[in-house]
């Protein structure tokens, strides 16, 4: 259910805001293989849901860029 409404609240976006999102998931991801590496990560399956984030970001702004320029 959380991931349905991720996604609802995702297509909102514009370009720009979905680039911006991207760019925090990123920052995060290293974080997070960078804990990873050091031991320190606790909740390991956030990387996988940070992972998932990103492609479901990538997606949705290559859709709008393309609609865009059809």
């Amino acid at each position: 259910m959380k991931s349905k409404q991720r996604l609802s609240d995702l297509r909102v976006m514009t370009v720009d805001q979905l680039d911006q999102e991207l760019l925090n998931l990123k920052k995060e991801q290293f974080n997070l293989r960078f804990q990873r590496a050091t031991g320190q990560l606790e909740n390991t399956a956030r990387v996988r849901i940070v992972r998932r984030d990103i492609a479901r970001i990538k997606t949705l702004a290559a859709k709008q860029r393309q609609a865009a320029s059809a």
